[in-house]
């Protein structure tokens, strides 16, 4: 729900979402929502054909989210298999839903944004670039993305 919008518009999706829907995060439940009910929740055609999807590979174990492969790069092929699963959306799932350390989204704004303005004199990185710059944080690139993003967030000093 929260790619290309922003969290509070995310946060506000979800909550409708869970007064419309019920329990979202019960795969049975959201594969039932009809996409009215979605789209009447804020979520756009395309992404309401997202949850079906995300729930159809859940419930019939091509997406095992309890037994993801320990490999990152296998983890995130996997995830985004799914229709509407994207890099950035794995990335984000391996971070923060299993703390997997060593997980960057370098295809993150806000990560990109805060990157170039901490160690390119304000330049924005392309994602590859920043994936290069990232590589010599190897182990903790999770952590890294974890301080851009609150630096990023942080009033000015």
């Amino acid at each position: 729900m929260s790619q290309q919008v922003s969290t509070a518009a995310a946060a506000s999706i979800w909550r409708k979402m869970e007064a419309q829907v019920g329990d979202l995060h019960d795969p049975a439940r959201m594969s039932l929502a009809s996409p009215e009910e979605l789209r009447a929740a804020g979520l756009s055609r395309m992404k309401a054909s997202y949850v079906h999807s995300l729930a159809a590979h859940v419930l019939d174990g091509s997406l095992p989210l309890d037994a993801l492969p320990a490999d990152d790069e296998e983890a995130i092929r996997l995830l985004s298999s799914v229709k509407g699963l994207g890099r950035w959306s794995a990335e984000i799932y391996l971070l923060f839903a299993e703390g997997r350390g060593d997980v960057f989204p370098a295809g993150d704004l806000a990560v990109q944004v805060q990157a170039g303005r901490m160690f390119l004199d304000g330049e924005r990185p392309s994602e590859k670039a920043l994936r290069t710059l990232a590589d010599g944080w190897r182990p903790h690139r999770g952590t890294a993305a974890l301080f851009l993003w609150h630096c990023y967030n942080a009033p000015p000093l």
